[in-house]
């Protein structure tokens, strides 16, 4: 069992506790013991099926959409993940790209647009995805080289994708293409894309060692209406980072276990040197239950951040956890 003593810090509140054991006792009840040599496209669409009647992933869209909270709640989105990793990595996988697939549809869509996606996104009835990442353009979002050209009340697209998460099973693409309002990042701009338009084909599975849904996308003359449009021209990468900076912080909480860090640095050592197993083994198990206790209080503070309801609060409290970690690290 994860240590939960975080859930005791100030800036947790009630339903976010209960969050916390309700999705605990509902994922050992029906994801601990998923069938990994099975049909991974059709787990995953069971998985979000499973999730959204549960109710868990109303915590990826806004209230108004059939969320459970007026924003997307980043604190919400880093509880969830962290249990469902330690449950099942795949659960946390189908949790998490629902919010990330279709976080821009909540940040930048016109009403006609949330309404047609999101309340679907949260009932499970659609799976999302997010198409940023080309060959040539990853982490230099300003590379890529996707056209979406305007013709008239339409945009056509040229290009491609790679390393899509939920490539091949999503019903609708979150996709990100230049449109040339200026140079680099700047002429870049975003748009929906359901998974049956004409033009747009899944080019290739990208095979993993832990598998899950990823794909290459082509984009070949495929014209999507102005109205798919996210935001204003041009403004698709700082749609895109918006995005990611609501569900950075739940990528470190999806990765934070105490025990699973202890049992893997263990395994180091017994890997190691057989004769001193004992010994650093229980070191080993002291400096990560230390590390993942400082790096459970940051993970929530950062969460905290990402939060615009509650400013004041993440203002005090990232003070008070500055301070703790510096006395922390005093001889």
């Amino acid at each position: 069992m994860s240590d939960k003593t975080y859930l005791d810090w100030p800036f947790f509140d009630a339903p976010q506790r209960a969050l916390a054991a309700d999705l605990d006792a509902w994922a050992a009840a029906n994801v601990a013991h998923l069938d990994h040599g099975a049909d991974v496209d059709a787990l995953c669409r069971d998985l979000v099926a499973s999730l959204g009647r549960g109710g868990w992933l109303r915590h990826c869209v806004p209230a108004a959409y059939g969320g459970a909270s007026e924003g997307i709640d980043s604190r919400s989105l880093c509880i969830a993940r962290e249990i469902l990793a330690r449950h099942e990595g795949l659960a946390d996988f189908a949790f998490a790209m629902q919010g990330l697939g279709s976080g821009a549809i909540s940040i930048a869509g016109g009403e006609e647009l949330k309404r047609r996606y999101l309340p679907r996104v949260a009932r499970g009835e659609a799976i999302a995805a997010f198409a940023l990442s080309e060959p040539d353009a990853g982490s230099d979002v300003g590379a890529m080289t996707t056209s979406a050209r305007r013709e008239g009340e339409h945009y056509v697209l040229d290009g491609e994708k790679t390393w899509i998460s939920n490539g091949g099973i999503a019903d609708f693409y979150c996709v990100f293409a230049r449109t040339g309002e200026a140079a680099g990042a700047r002429g870049i701009s975003a748009f929906v894309i359901d998974a049956d338009a004409p033009g747009l084909e899944v080019a290739a599975r990208i095979e993993l060692i832990a598998p899950h849904p990823l794909a290459s996308l082509r984009f070949s003359g495929c014209r999507v209406s102005a109205a798919q449009r996210l935001g204003e021209p041009g403004q698709g990468f700082k749609v895109a980072m918006q995005t990611l900076d609501i569900f950075r912080a739940s990528v470190a909480a999806a990765a934070r276990d105490s025990e699973a860090v202890i049992n893997l640095v263990g395994v180091l050592f017994e890997s190691g040197r057989q004769k001193f197993v004992p010994v650093h083994a229980e070191g080993a198990g002291c400096i990560a239950r230390a590390a993942a206790a400082v790096g459970a209080r940051m993970i929530h503070v950062s969460a905290l951040g990402a939060d615009s309801q509650a400013p004041a609060l993440y203002a005090r409290t990232k003070a008070e956890e500055q301070a703790r970690i510096e006395a922390e690290a005093r001889p």
